[in-house]
């Protein structure tokens, strides 16, 4: 049997199904694959050159991990399933590029990247790696700037985009390094930094954590100064694979940017790598705009909307129809439909043009709002499209069964913010604040092969911070990599909302970055971001330091202000103290807490140092005894690596708990078909595991239910999707 998981097909599978022999092969017979292995990687490569001629290695990991990248025929490879040396960990979690919207026609409020450069610095002389999709090298805008970089797909020399001869065509990375330094029609944050692109990302956008931490690895060999990743998985986790190689990336010397991921608004949907305790995690934020919605005069019911991309701005001047998609004539009406999984959102958009429809709303078929694309080069659609909430769709649809109704357009201006797709922290197991700080993310107009596009997502707001770290760079050569990084989370600056209360650290970290200030600030905080931890005893006391780093050439005094009262917590904060010039001072903070005088969860806030002429507002947060997030996830089961008879499974428990599940149900009829596998006691992280093919013996599409029991009776699950196929 073969193992698909999310249609996303692992090299290792497609190994395992090939006859065994041995023999030469023509170039175009050869696959690429990247290994695992236990023991030195350099004598495990010696081993292969006298035992496995015919396979070749490509290359030899040993900074991040241990590993080989080999070339050569499937049949060749598939005898390795033999070596006791090979590990096995495949397939791992697949990564993906993280942009939410793509518009290739220009909008209103569309933001050019080099707008927060507000310097006299370009990035010169600064070397930028970007991990992604590829680079299209040969863009006018791009073609300057390009200097060099790998495929660690096809393991060539060769980073281009994909093409569409190759599968599903990709546009991400070149979006991304456009922004980072285009210099062209579009300017980049650095137009002068130089560009080194890595391909960890193959058709449709998709790679798994070990080409990601290969391409790390080879990032760090070409000399790079700063790496951006704007890609992420769902795996909240702190010791994931690849956020402990972006850790150890930046040991190296390496400033190492990763976009925060699009699952906002909700609590704890930061995913690894941005979970990298590290990382320099970005969020994305927003410019003011006007947000259309629709509003009916006679229920004074008003519905949010979310235009999609693709399709023209919704910008409807009177009041129109709603009628359902299945009318046989919608003209001069707004079309309604309900998202669907087999119809994609361009074929219902396309249906109700062609019935004359002047819009289309969808509405979600599960519990809150989404993003959407109806985009097409070929056969662009018409007419503007824009998702909205299962429970405003609903409502509509009860509104139809009556008699005819009418809605209009209104507007309403949104100040600068964080955007709602925007993931937010913390992470759990040590409890950070991720994101670490924001930057532009809607509307980005950069880069793409052959062109120029609109995207939106965190994977656009990352770029900007990698670019403001190379001017920051630029302007102080001399820095380390946490000068750099704490420089731009010293100066940013917070959001609040229209009552003039500050953002929650969780959605902001330090707030929106200005690069200006970080070159020109005379006091670096190291660690300003203060994670407390996880409160378990009745009375706890918690205890941070912060560094306080002067850079000027004169003494400088700093004081917090006292926080108000709060039952249950008592800040213990030093008085005022005074840095030497060029020197740093570690100040503890400390806190007691009555976890029983306070509600269970998240609790978060921010605390104010003052220098002679700045407050800074340090975010905090602790955890008081549990909270609401998920208890198990990372679900993966698969071949194992060279084996057709043996599964791997793998889990990422995020709590103490004492006996997890895995079960199987029909998709249709929710029948219980089998017990996967159980494990008692799980360790809190990485758990896995091997099952022999015939203990599995199942095939089909089935519903996932993780279950997880906790020490005090309860439980918790949360379900997912596996396809066995023979």
């Amino acid at each position: 049997m073969r193992l698909l998981i999310n249609l996303t097909i692992i090299m290792a599978l497609i190994l395992t199904t090939q006859p065994f022999a041995t023999h030469a092969v023509e170039e175009e017979d050869l696959v690429s694959v990247i290994i695992e292995v236990e023991g030195d990687p350099e004598k495990r490569e010696e081993y292969l050159h006298t035992y496995f001629p015919y396979v070749e290695v490509v290359a030899t990991y040993d900074k991040l991990f241990n590993g080989l990248a080999l070339k050569s025929s499937p049949r060749n490879l598939t005898e390795m399933g033999s070596l006791d040396f090979v590990k096995a960990v495949h397939p791992v979690r697949t990564y993906e590029a993280t942009a939410t919207q793509r518009q290739t026609k220009v909008l209103p409020n569309t933001i050019t990247p080099n707008s927060v450069n507000t310097t006299r610095y370009t990035g010169e002389g600064v070397k930028v790696g970007v991990i992604d999709t590829g680079i299209d090298y040969n863009h006018p805008d791009l073609d300057v700037n390009y200097v060099d970089g790998y495929d660690l797909v096809d393991l060539d020399e060769d980073p281009m985009e994909t093409l569409q001869k190759q599968g599903m065509p990709t546009l991400h990375g070149t979006h991304v390094a456009g922004i980072i330094a285009a210099d062209g029609q579009i300017k980049g944050v650095a137009p002068d930094a130089e560009l080194y692109a890595y391909r960890a990302l193959g058709p449709g956008g998709s790679g798994t954590s070990i080409q990601v931490i290969a391409a790390l690895e080879q990032a760090i060999d070409d000399g790079v100064d700063i790496i951006n990743l704007s890609l992420g998985n769902s795996v909240n986790g702190p010791d994931f694979p690849t956020s402990v190689a972006v850790n150890r990336a930046v040991k190296l010397g390496v400033a190492v940017v990763i976009a925060n991921g699009n699952s906002g608004p909700a609590n704890w949907t930061v995913g690894s790598p941005a979970t990298a305790s590290k990382a320099l995690s970005v969020g994305a934020s927003t410019y003011p705009e006007k947000v259309p919605y629709l509003y009916d005069k006679l229920q004074d019911k008003s519905i949010q909307l979310s235009p999609m991309s693709g399709a023209p701005a919704w910008n409807l001047t009177k009041d129109y129809a709603i009628a359902s998609i299945d009318e046989s004539n919608l003209r001069g009406k707004i079309a309604l439909v309900e998202r669907g999984k087999k119809v994609p959102f361009y074929e219902k958009a396309k249906m109700a043009q062609d019935k004359g429809a002047a819009a289309v709303l969808i509405y979600n078929n599960e519990k809150g709002s989404f993003n959407g694309s109806v985009d097409s080069q070929q056969n662009p659609i018409q007419i503007p499209v824009a998702s909205i909430s299962k429970k405003a769709g609903e409502w509509l649809i009860g509104q139809l069964q009556g008699e005819s109704l009418y809605v209009e357009t209104n507007y309403q201006e949104v100040p600068r913010t964080i955007a709602s797709f925007s993931s937010r922290g913390p992470v759990t197991v040590n409890w950070d604040i991720k994101p670490d700080v924001v930057a532009p993310g809607a509307k980005i107009l950069s880069t793409i092969p052959s062109g120029y596009a609109v995207l939106q997502g965190t994977s656009m707001a990352a770029p900007h911070v990698a670019g403001a770290l190379a001017l920051v760079k630029e302007a102080h050569p001399d820095w380390t990599v946490d000068q750099l990084t704490n420089a731009l989370k010293t100066t940013a600056q917070p959001f609040y909302d229209a009552t003039g209360e500050i953002l929650e650290p969780i959605s902001q970290g330090m707030g929106l970055i200005q690069p200006e200030a970080a070159i020109l600030t005379d006091t670096i905080l190291h660690e300003p971001l203060l994670s407390l931890g996880k409160v378990e005893q009745h009375a706890d006391e918690k205890t941070v330091n912060l560094t306080v780093e002067n850079i000027s050439g004169q003494s400088q005094s700093y004081y917090f202000t006292i926080p108000n009262q709060q039952k249950g917590l008592r800040w213990h904060l030093p008085r005022e103290f005074t840095v030497e010039p060029h020197g740093k001072k570690s100040v503890p903070i400390k806190v007691d807490v009555t976890s029983n005088w306070l509600d269970e969860g998240i609790h978060q806030g921010y605390l104010a140092l003052n220098s002679e002429d700045k407050t800074y507002q340090l975010p905090y947060l602790f955890l008081n005894k549990t909270g609401d997030f998920q208890k198990a996830m990372g679900f993966e089961f698969s071949l194992k690596a060279f084996s057709d008879d043996t599964y791997v499974y793998r889990m990422y428990v995020t709590d103490e708990v004492e006996h997890l599940t895995v079960d199987l149900y029909n998709p249709d009829t929710l029948v219980h078909e089998k017990t996967l596998f159980e494990i008692n006691e799980p360790v809190v992280g990485m758990n896995e595991g091997y099952l022999d093919k015939k203990e599995v013996d199942v095939s089909g599409t089935y519903k996932v239910l993780v279950t997880v029991t906790l020490s005090d009776g309860t439980y918790d699950s949360h379900l997912t999707e596996l396809t066995v196929t023979e």
